[in-house]
């Protein structure tokens, strides 16, 4: 917990950005009954009954200290789709970065050995040379800001009714574009020190 409080409290430095990826699951439904729109003097309406389509996965990219955002809409989310975004990471988005702080939580796919079943090994350890992860502790996902940048998103714009993957992407594209416009950043103020009095039992008895 420390380790990660830490790392949000540098200074930003452009040849080192910080970035903190989490993921989540989306449920596709369609509609059995065409919605009734909103009529004067009449609500709108929705039937009850629906149709699920499958779900789909969504990776958040978050850059805290740039108010920036990339969500990744994927079908799956093994492994290899998780290797892919830390390739984009290093190689698209950060190609020129000394070193890319990563802080994300202990899921069992978040490894670097993803790296290596996804890519040739050359390239696989290129990638991995230039991340610098920060895992969360178990149970203390709070501490992940792309956590909050999902329960926004998933409030402001994943809150209704989706049946496709494709009209999923397209939602999530215009969220993306507005909320990075308006460069939407996280104040934390949660320190180690405050950890150490507010958590303090957490911390062995010395």
């Amino acid at each position: 917990m420390e380790d990660v409080l830490d790392v949000y409290h540098r200074p930003y430095d452009e040849t080192q950005p910080l970035v903190c990826i989490d993921e989540t699951s989306k449920q596709l439904v369609g509609e059995v009954a065409p919605p009734i729109p909103v009529k004067p003097g009449a609500p709108a309406r929705i039937d009850y009954e629906y149709v699920r389509n499958g779900t789909a996965n969504l990776f958040m990219i978050s850059e805290p200290l740039r108010g920036l955002r990339t969500v990744q809409v994927t079908e799956r989310r093994t492994a290899k789709d998780f290797a892919e975004v830390l390739r984009w990471l290093v190689e698209d988005r950060h190609p020129t970065a000394d070193k890319v702080i990563v802080v994300m939580d202990n899921l069992n796919t978040h490894k670097l050995a993803s790296l290596y079943q996804t890519f040739p090994p050359e390239q696989a350890r290129r990638i991995a040379e230039k991340l610098e992860i920060h895992h969360t502790p178990k149970h203390g996902s709070w501490l992940n800001v792309a956590e909050i940048e999902l329960s926004v998103i998933s409030r402001q714009a994943l809150s209704q009714r989706i049946d496709s993957i494709t009209n999923l992407s397209k939602l999530v594209k215009v969220w993306q574009k507005m909320r990075n416009k308006t460069k939407a950043t996280t104040n934390w103020r949660f320190t180690s020190a405050d950890a150490r009095i507010k958590l303090r039992k957490l911390y062995p008895s010395i």
